[in-house]
């Protein structure tokens, strides 16, 4: 059946791995794709940025497993693209830099298909900086020369002259020839390039993966198969590698090299992995709940329009404070419509939010659990008769209903929302971290907790537990887990400070 309607394809470049090296435009496509048809070497974790109602293929291409063959994927751009849908083509990397964005281009074209092109970072580039090395410098080089080892099958001989290379010098960058590394280094040896030539490869450039193994043109190829040191990896050669001595930032982070799990909704994930990134780690979301309005929101939004009415509102989440805004701003187009209401917030990402609305926090305990408000209330004087509402999530603890009803406080719950077990999983988080384990795990909340072990995933082998606070941790013991370690400050930051000195201590006691 055909349709009036065409589609379009973009050909989206997804960097080299670092999420914060995605370009804002290739952001808005994923966000607005019908359809992504996804290689291998993309990060997973974009695919997060895309509706829940997209269609994701994975292309695949790993290192000898195709999941589809190239006429195959530029067949499938073309029938979605046909069929009126916006289909992003995610490739790793830039398109047109040693992949084959041009051949889907030219088969788009060819097909009468709109198109368009969203360069990415290339690790040609990338690499050598997450490792260090400059591929210029002026007191080194004045040129540098990219080209890949790994060519068509097809060709009867390689188009590369390493005669002119050898000639040409300055820095050379290689992209997908790790596994014939041996006979491009002979070659170049041939050539007399100059054996002592330092040489540097990049493994999983610019994510928490990334190693680098340095050598020089004689002895690279044997140690990196010594080392068991294996794709996808870039390859510099030039005197700029000796730059890394000095240069290296990326590898000297506090959990470079760790493997942390989030578990927070995939909405709130991305604060603590960004933290987390920032200190190095490689970082796996993976959901286990999701916020969804309560079960009986109607009872609900009648207790914000009578908000005014209360002496006090106590929000015990910012998911709370987001749930009673959005229904108040519909209801009402003035902040002050509140009234004289004083509010109190457990937490300081609690307190943040409200005054993200431009409202004052008038009570906010130290300690960021729900037995602290009920004693800084008492501590502020008598509640008798005080009209109190808590405004939280469904099945919550009710601690704090209980200690202010006994201080004489008349309380209603306004059930704001509820967490539902996620049962999606778009990245493929659960696979991979079946597949590469994990060094710790973090739990946020009770309710992240429970609903990881209701997946009933096999425990990654030494993988460590990191909770937010006393309440979190006392779930996680009473299912017979060990909690490694615990913030003091039972908010985000707290948990990041207290995972990078656990990891920073332990390194340095050995």
């Amino acid at each position: 059946m055909s349709t009036s309607k065409r589609g379009k394809v973009y050909l989206v470049g997804a960097g080299p791995g670092d999420l914060g090296l995605v370009t804002l435009r290739a952001k808005e496509c994923i966000e607005n794709a019908d359809v992504i048809v996804c290689d291998h070497l993309a990060n997973p974790e974009m695919l997060g940025w895309a509706r829940d109602d997209a269609e994701i293929i994975h292309a695949g291409k790993r290192a000898n497993e195709h999941t589809l063959k190239q006429d195959e994927i530029n067949a499938l751009l073309i029938e979605k693209a046909r069929a009126g849908k916006n289909v992003v083509r995610l490739k790793g990397g830039d398109p047109f830099v040693f992949g084959r964005g041009a051949e889907e281009a030219k088969a788009i074209v060819d097909a009468g298909i709109e198109f368009e092109v969203v360069p990415g970072i290339t690790s040609a580039i990338a690499g050598p900086a997450y490792a260090g090395i400059p591929v210029t410098h002026r007191a080194e080089n004045s040129h540098v020369t990219f080209f890949t080892g790994h060519e068509d099958p097809a060709k009867t001989e390689s188009a590369i002259d390493y005669a002119a290379l050898a000639k040409l010098g300055g820095t050379q960058v290689m992209l997908m020839g790790v596994d014939r590394l041996a006979a491009i280094t002979k070659k170049m040896l041939s050539e007399n390039v100059g054996a002592d030539l330092p040489v540097a490869l990049v493994r999983w450039a610019t994510t928490g993966q990334q190693e680098t193994l340095v050598g020089t043109l004689k002895d690279i190829a044997k140690r990196a198969v010594d080392l068991g040191f294996e794709a996808p990896a870039v390859a510099v050669f030039g005197e700029v590698v000796a730059l890394r001595e000095s240069l290296n930032w990326y590898e000297k982070r506090p959990l470079s090299g760790k493997r942390i799990v989030v578990t927070r909704t995939r909405k709130q994930a991305s604060t603590l992995s960004g933290k987390l990134r920032e200190l190095g780690a490689q970082v796996l979301e993976l959901p286990t709940i999701r916020i969804e309005p309560p079960s009986d929101l109607r009872a609900f939004a009648e207790l914000v329009q009578d908000a005014h009415m209360y002496d006090w509102i106590v929000f015990t989440s910012a998911n709370g404070v987001e749930a009673f805004f959005e229904i108040f701003f519909k209801l009402y187009d003035d902040a002050r419509e509140i009234g004289g209401v004083r509010i109190a917030a457990v937490g300081p990402a609690t307190a943040q939010r409200i005054k993200d609305f431009h409202l004052h926090v008038d009570l906010q305990p130290e300690e960021f659990v729900a037995e602290a408000v009920a004693h800084a209330f008492e501590k502020q004087g008598s509640v008798e008769n005080l009209r109190i509402l808590l405004v939280g999530p469904e099945k919550a603890r009710d601690v704090l209903l209980r200690e202010l009803s006994a201080l004489g406080a008349i309380v209603d719950e306004g059930f704001a929302y509820r967490t539902v077990p996620e049962t999606r999983d778009t990245t493929g988080a659960r696979r991979r971290l079946l597949e590469e384990g994990a060094d710790l795990i973090t739990f946020t909340s009770s309710s992240t907790l429970e609903n990881f072990l209701e997946l009933r995933l096999p425990w990654p082998k030494g993988m460590q537990i990191a909770s937010i606070g006393p309440i979190t941790s006392k779930t996680a013991r009473d299912h017979g887990l060990k909690v490694h370690m615990e913030a003091r400050r039972h908010d985000i930051d707290g948990l990041v400070q207290t995972i990078r000195e656990f990891f920073v201590g332990r390194n340095a006691n050995g």
